[in-house]
């Protein structure tokens, strides 16, 4: 029989939930509080099986609340599901980091509430009934003598059963990586038997791939002697099912001698499951279904970086509907919703699949529109949309009249900020409506300014060619297993006629619109060959070089031809170039990019996708374009401690990468943490401010002789320069 709690200032509420709670099951009994002083003074001397609280308390705040039942022992593990009316995804966040179980947003769902509850009191009794048994267990082991039986090697038997009976995956290896013991659990989801598995090594029993990676990270813990903190992995069942374990290692201790590491893996499939639930509530809009106001932020702010190198434009369309009040007025709010429902379901058809549609709130609505070519592809967009909405509006009953008003700010003419576009998209959105709305409008407040700022670049960008004032820098790649530099990226640079260092964020836009990205990067391949080759020369060991393709270049020149005459001139060896190519570029001509390609592998030259996960992230092309290496993207890499959405995206591109056979490399590591996270996930390679800023070559040259006696110091000779 269950003992239930509820905590709400409100006697309603109080009333409501009570005979909820009673239908969860027969037996049921509930006790109501009416604020959290009364709620903790009850618990002093009872325990229940589960509580339900409201948030928002006078008195007291949720958080608060949970963190004081939390720090008693006795309800570590009991249930606490939070109500709240409040949408932010803040307070839901404050209310899982002090410990809650759950969430419900108010008006609570009945049925939703009976389900979680039950599932809820279900895995409460589970785990005390795990607990019981191993405190049982452990009580036992402490009575007797089968740790030292077991330490002697000369009572295994015990011991195996008793973790034959843990609901975890648990094995131990040597210090070589061999198994010294797999307990049934793991070995029944492998498809192994435990007592085969002994004496072999982890690359024979769970493949090279996964067996050296396991290897790796075991031999940290032998080094360090301590455990490392738990992390999560995707495990392969032996019927192909893929499941995520938390996994923790520890040092198996013999004296006070490391002979090997143990290893367990709990199941948290399901609780990852429930996470990206409450991921999907956090960013989409209940109504719709589309993105909401924080994710559009995220995905501008993720394409506003992706622009920084110069690959594209994207434009902001701010769609507001003119005369909605009156539907709400004059026919309701459920037909109100309905109509926000279709206009949202029209838009979605208007996108393209790289656009993001999201509702901001209200009547108003935003699309996303990346990999933006022109104006005019621009006008079209605003066009097609003003066209769909009569469709929209005209699919709900309506006796009052409705219509779209549009506004335009596109990137990075018209803001380099979130904040910056949607203010001018909604001037534009406001033109618009002063204009009788139905139509769209492009924010050109500063169309002269801009015309005789893109005047000055080309200026500056045809001096340059000319004086040849441009320059390399090259960022070295650490190899994450040896810490050795294993390669490097080449990063342009302008030298403006007062010695300023230019950045590309600030010329390969335009460069790439007024048609100067061909000479520009004709010069960097050549430039990087040619110091490559020189390096080469010297005897410096082989390593790759990264240099940027722009899409322009792949649409309108034979890259093979290019690529081949420059390694023929430099003696570059082939298998030491390696050309970036961002996922813009696979898009353009999919099957002509593929024949170039091709070609280039030819010649032995290395691909990779440089960006990756920012772009449209196709699987397809991944998979059967000639690809040797995945850059994760900086935006993804940088936050990835603190996101655990960033974290599951980095994890994602290196299993990806892993199972097709490709090397990874990640973009903006800044600080000894990430490096450590993304070794932990199996990442190959690493590059960023953290190792080293972009060098000259002759920084770079230095470093790469000093490799055999270098430490982390040395990468503070690596300076960019001013």
């Amino acid at each position: 029989m269950a003992l239930i709690l509820i905590v709400d200032d409100q006697n309603t509420n109080r009333q409501i939930y009570a005979q909820i709670a009673r239908r969860i099951e027969d037996g049921t009994d509930v006790v109501t509080c009416s604020g959290p002083y009364d709620a903790l003074k009850w618990l002093d001397k009872n325990d229940p099986d589960l509580i339900l609280t409201d948030f928002n308390m006078p008195g007291m705040h949720g958080d608060d609340f949970i963190g004081q039942i939390r720090s008693n022992a006795r309800f570590a593990d009991v249930p606490i599901i939070v109500v709240t009316v409040f949408e932010d995804r803040n307070l839901r966040l404050r209310a899982l980091d002090a410990g809650a179980t759950d969430l419900l947003i108010s008006p609570v769902d009945h049925r939703e509430f009976v389900a979680r509850a039950r599932n809820l009191l279900k895995m409460h009794r589970q785990s005390q009934v795990l607990s019981n048994r191993a405190s049982s267990l452990l009580e036992s082991l402490k009575k007797s003598e089968s740790i030292l039986a077991w330490t002697q090697r000369e009572n295994e038997s015990r011991l195996v059963n008793v973790i034959n009976t843990l609901p975890v995956m648990v094995s131990a290896t040597d210090v070589d990586g061999c198994f010294l013991f797999m307990n049934s659990n793991k070995a029944n989801y492998l498809g192994l038997k435990a007592e085969e598995v002994v004496g072999r090594s982890c690359t024979e029993v769970l493949g090279k791939q996964v067996g050296e990676r396991s290897i790796t990270i075991d031999q940290l813990v032998i080094a360090s002697g301590s455990g490392l903190r738990s992390f999560e992995e995707e495990i392969v069942s032996a019927d192909g099912v893929r499941k995520i374990f938390l996994t923790t290692k520890c040092p198996l201790i013999e004296g006070e001698r490391v002979i090997g590491v143990v290893t367990s893996s709990q199941d948290i499939t399901d609780r990852k499951a429930a996470e990206t639930h409450l991921h999907h509530m956090a960013h989409h809009d209940a109504l719709t279904g589309l993105a909401n106001r924080s994710l559009l932020r995220d995905r501008v702010d993720r394409e506003i970086g992706r622009c920084r190198r110069g690959d594209g434009r994207f434009a902001v369309h701010l769609i507001d509907l003119d005369g909605f009040k009156q539907v709400n007025d004059v026919h309701g709010h459920a037909t109100g919703d309905e109509l926000l429902a279709r206009v949202g379901e029209q838009l979605r058809n208007v996108a393209n699949p790289n656009d993001l549609v999201a509702r901001l709130g209200g009547d108003e609505f935003a699309i996303l529109q990346t990999n933006v070519k022109s104006d005019e592809h621009v006008e079209q967009m605003g066009r097609a949309i003003t066209n769909a909405m009569p469709d929209a509006i005209g699919a709900v009953d309506l006796s009052t009249s409705v219509t779209a008003s549009i506004g335009i700010a596109v990137h990075p003419e018209d803001g380099n900020t979130f904040e910056k576009l949607l203010r001018n998209a909604d001037q534009a959105m406001y033109r618009t409506k002063a204009a009788n709305g139905n139509g769209f409008c492009l924010y050109a407040a500063n169309l002269d300014a801009r015309a005789a700022e893109e005047r000055l670049v080309d200026e500056a960008l045809r001096s340059a060619l000319e004086e040849r004032r441009f320059e390399l820098l090259y960022q070295p790649q650490m190899d994450l297993k040896t810490g050795e530099i294993c390669g490097c990226e080449a990063l342009l640079r302008m030298r403006a006629e007062d010695g300023r260092l230019v950045p590309p964020s600030e010329f390969l836009a335009r460069a790439e619109r007024n048609g100067m990205i061909m000479p520009i990067n004709e010069w960097v391949i050549y430039e990087a060959c040619r110091q490559g080759a020189e390096w080469h020369a010297m005897g410096l060991d082989d390593f790759t070089i990264g240099v940027n393709l722009s899409p322009v270049q792949f649409q309108r020149q034979s890259v093979p031809l290019l690529v081949a005459r420059i390694l023929a001139e430099t003696g570059m060896p082939a298998h030491c170039l390696d050309l970036e190519l961002t996922e813009s570029i696979v898009l353009h001509d999919r099957e002509q990019v593929a024949i170039q390609l091709r070609q280039l592998r030819d010649l032995g030259v290395k691909i990779s996708i440089d960006d990756y996960g920012t772009g449209c992230s196709s699987l397809s092309y991944v998979k059967h374009f000639p690809v040797d290496r995945l850059k994760i993207d900086q935006s993804f890499v940088r936050d990835m401690i603190k996101n655990p959405s960033d974290t599951a995206i980095v994890r994602a591109t290196i299993n990806l990468g892993h199972s097709l056979g490709l090397e990874v490399i990640a973009e903006g590591v800044e600080d000894k943490d990430v490096a450590k996270a993304l070794l932990l996930e199996h990442c190959d390679r690493a590059q960023g401010y953290y190792f080293s800023r972009p060098a000259p070559a002759y920084e770079f040259e230095k470093a790469m002789r000093l490799q055999s006696n270098r430490g982390n110091q040395m990468f503070g000779r690596l300076q960019e320069p001013a």
